[in-house]
């Protein structure tokens, strides 16, 4: 059956601890990347250094009420056994998450595009986009030519992430027409990312969540 989702409310409390098998343990912080815009509500998530703007990259199914919603990112300070204190401590961006309301989470479910249907999904198959860049983005999808100049190893999305020393957080990049996309560090690089779409008890829709598969399977608490 395919991948189940952990309880992603457990990554966005702070102080929230996990360990790896061998290695370092981890400590979760939340993040604030401020205020996306999504005129239509239709979520677009992908690599924003090569898939931004591309005729191929669709919305997902379900959408986010259309206004302005906040960006966070669930930050992991790894720490090996014995190390001391650093002033430049190893971070990790573990998921992203896209906030609609604050309501409490009882559900989990992939977010799926246009034909994606999870029944024919394997064991532990999900639906995610791939990374090449080394980073992930939330942004409406109106907005898809918006970013022209957000190209490669250039323009506004580049020099963010340069004024940063590309070092994980999240950022939020102004394109044309008054659109503006969050972009963010992916984990530990390149690879292939669900995201999760959490339902409150009344089954309205709270939040979308990429996870980068920081925190090991099996150390966060699972949805009861």
């Amino acid at each position: 059956m395919p991948i189940t989702a952990p309880d992603f409310s457990w990554f966005f409390t702070p102080g929230s601890t996990f360990s790896y098998e061998e290695g370092p343990t981890g400590t979760l912080s939340v993040v604030d990347g401020g205020e996306l815009w999504l005129p239509t509500g239709r979520v677009v998530a992908c690599d924003p250094f090569t898939t931004l703007g591309g005729d191929w990259v669709r919305p997902f199914t379900v959408q986010a009420p259309a206004g302005r919603h906040r960006v966070q990112v669930a930050m992991a300070t790894l720490t090996e056994p014995g190390e001391e204190p650093s002033d430049e401590p190893h971070r990790r961006v573990a998921a992203a998450r896209l906030l609609v309301t604050d309501a409490p989470v009882v559900s989990w479910e992939l977010a799926l595009k246009d034909g994606q249907d999870p029944a024919e999904l394997g064991e532990d198959g999900y639906f995610g986009y791939g990374v090449d860049a080394g980073a992930g983005c939330f942004y409406d999808a109106a907005a898809n030519d918006s970013f022209e100049e957000c190209e490669g190893d250039e323009g506004p999305l580049w020099d963010a992430f340069e004024a940063a020393g590309h070092a994980a957080g999240v950022h939020l990049v102004d394109g044309e027409d008054g659109h503006n996309l969050a972009a963010f560090s992916s984990g530990f690089g390149d690879g292939h990312y669900p995201t999760w779409v959490g339902r409150d008890a009344a089954g309205a829709v709270t939040c979308f969540v990429t996870d980068f598969f920081v925190v090991p399977e099996g150390r966060a608490p699972a949805m009861s």
